[in-house]
Order: C-alpha cells, then structure tokens, then sequence
C-alpha cells in the first residue's frame, strides 16, 4: 500500500515577520516529530523522492495472502454477484478473516499447450478454434506463447501481444507422434517465469494420456505447487464405453484433474470435438471473472513453510449446487 503526501516550500517573495515564523517553528517540528515516531513505531518506511519535489512516500508493508477463485455452476458457467460472506477460508485448517474481497479481471498472461500427437489428428481443426476463442475475449494487455508437444515440447511462439500470430502458427502444427504431456507442462511451467503479467494460466488443449515423458506427475505436482501458475485443460475424451483399454489412456482423465485441482484450474471433459469453441468461452469466462480473497494469516513461525488452503462455498438453498476452484496451497516467503 502507499500513499504520498506533497510539501511546497512557500514563495520567496512572500514576507514573514520574525515573530511569526518563531512561532511556525515551534509548533510545526513538534508535530513533524510525533508524526515521524508513529510512523516508525507503526512499521511504515518514510522515503524521500529524488529530485527538487520535497515529498514523502509511505510503505505499509503487509503480510496479505491472495487467494484467486472461481466459482461455476453444473454447467460450467461461472458465477457472478456473489458477497463476502458466501465464502470461508481456512489455511492449514484454521479459519481465516476475509479483510480483502473483490472480483478481478486483471491482465493474464496465457499460454498454450496444444497436443500435436498423432492420436489429436482428428480433433485439429476444433482444437485450433477453441484457442481461437480463448484470443477473441482476450484483454488489449494480455500476453501469450504456445508451445506444441508430441514426443517432445517445442516453443513456437514466444510471449507476445500478437494474437494473429499465435493464430497464424497454428496453422502449421501437423499432428504426429507419441504423447509427452507431462514433460509439455513442466517446459510451460518454467516458461512462464518469463511472464510480464501477475497473473499466470496454461490452457491444455490434449485428449489425455502420457506415454513418453520423462517427468513423472509426483514432480510436476510439486512443480504447480511452487508456481503460482493456473492450469486449465480441455481433455477431449472418447466415450467411457469407447476408450481403449490402454494404461496411458485410461489414466488421462485422472492426470489433468489432478494437476488443474493442485493449480487451482478446472478440467473441463469433452466427449464431442463441437463442444470445444464453446468449452473454450466457458474457460474465458472463468478466467475474467474471478473473486479474490485476501487475509492476513493468523499463523507466526511461516517463512519457507507450505501452507494448505481450503475454501468452502455457503450453497444456496434453492439452486442448484455451485463448485469452486482456487489454489489449493502456497509457499511462504523466507525471511
């Protein structure tokens, strides 16, 4: 937090009598002096500016967790208009007092992780339009890269402003090869540290299943926890009944629910390629409009500690039933 308060020094050309001006000095260093021990007894930072302005700067330097979540109905809709007192936060069990609410749409930085496997040839051309809708309500600031994985990751668009760009290199991704999902997330994970935005998501676009990658999911769970990075997926499954008895494909659905819970993401299953533009909005949506919950933690001894987070919806009496995604934990800065 900062605030800042100008001073003016009084024109030269304006005459004070002696006696005035010994009476200014007495009463003004007084009350300079009180203001400046409070100040350091409250914990605040008093910096001067550079240059001739003769102005200060105060830091209240503050122990606040954010918590962004998102809140859908059945249908994958999201939620909107909901007040303070519909939620409760717990870190580590212990209840927590929500000092902070508000509902954010600040700029994201995006990236896309597109499955370029052979098993994808069929789901290409949907799969393209749906990060073609995730660009269309996409904010003038937000920022993206994509990468394309078969049997290894590749950076194919660098973080840029340029959707057209992102669009225009979809166009050549030719799906082939084997499936290295896991290892496609950790490359987007680290490549996100790049990101110029707060905010951070990684959109899965994959029917599912890992059957290459040398990064197992017990390291990239411990990957999402150390990142404050939401993941999203669109897992573009065939039918329970329909789906081969593959251990990589079986175990699909399960892998992404996994590491979008973790993120504080949602896994969004889809048995039907025409569903993907519309799931991809739905995504959008979630993404633009997010409550955040900010609390100071009660806990004392926290530096380097990970600490859980749990966050329970009061539900309605007469609708139906709502769900909410947020980051399930974080780490402690050290001291």
């Amino acid at each position: 937090m900062r605030f800042e308060a100008e001073c003016y020094a009084c024109p030269s050309n304006v005459a004070i009598k002696p006696i005035l001006m010994r009476i200014l000095l007495c009463c003004s260093f007084p009350i300079f002096f009180g203001v400046l021990a409070s100040a350091q007894t409250a914990g605040f930072s008093i910096e001067p500016r550079g240059g001739e302005a003769k102005s200060v700067s105060i830091r209240v330097n503050s122990d606040l967790v954010q918590i962004p979540v998102t809140v859908l109905d059945r249908n994958d809709e999201s939620i909107v208009g909901l007040d303070k007192e519909r939620f409760r936060l717990f870190e580590d069990g212990v209840e927590q007092v929500i000092t902070h609410f508000a509902m954010e749409d600040a700029p994201i930085t995006m990236g896309f992780v597109f499955d370029a496997s052979a098993s994808m040839r069929d789901k290409l051309h949907e799969s393209r339009d749906a990060v073609t809708n995730f660009l269309s309500i996409a904010n003038p600031d937000d920022e993206f890269f994509l990468v394309q994985f078969n049997e290894r990751a590749e950076l194919v668009v660098d973080l840029t402003e340029s959707k057209k760009e992102v669009q225009r290199q979809l166009t050549f991704i030719r799906p082939s090869g084997r499936t290295a999902l896991l290892d496609a997330v950790n490359f987007s994970i680290r490549r996100m540290q790049k990101a110029n935005n707060a905010r951070k998501a990684l959109i899965i676009i994959s029917d599912g299943g890992d059957n290459c990658s040398v990064s197992t999911l017990t390291d990239l769970k411990n990957l999402v926890r150390e990142a404050d990075v939401q993941i999203y997926a669109l897992g573009i499954f065939d039918p329970s009944e329909a789906r081969s008895q593959t251990h990589e494909e079986l175990a699909g659905p399960a892998l992404l629910r996994g590491v979008t819970k973790q993120s504080g993401g949602h896994l969004f299953e889809i048995e039907n390629v025409n569903q993907l533009p519309e799931i991809a909005s739905k995504i959008g949506q979630a993404l633009r409009a997010q409550y955040v919950l900010g609390y100071a933690p009660k806990a004392t001894s926290r530096a380097g500690k990970y600490h859980r987070v749990e966050v329970k919806l009061v539900q309605p009496k007469r609708s139906q039933k709502l769900q909410a995604s947020w980051r399930r934990g974080y780490y402690a800065p050290g001291e």
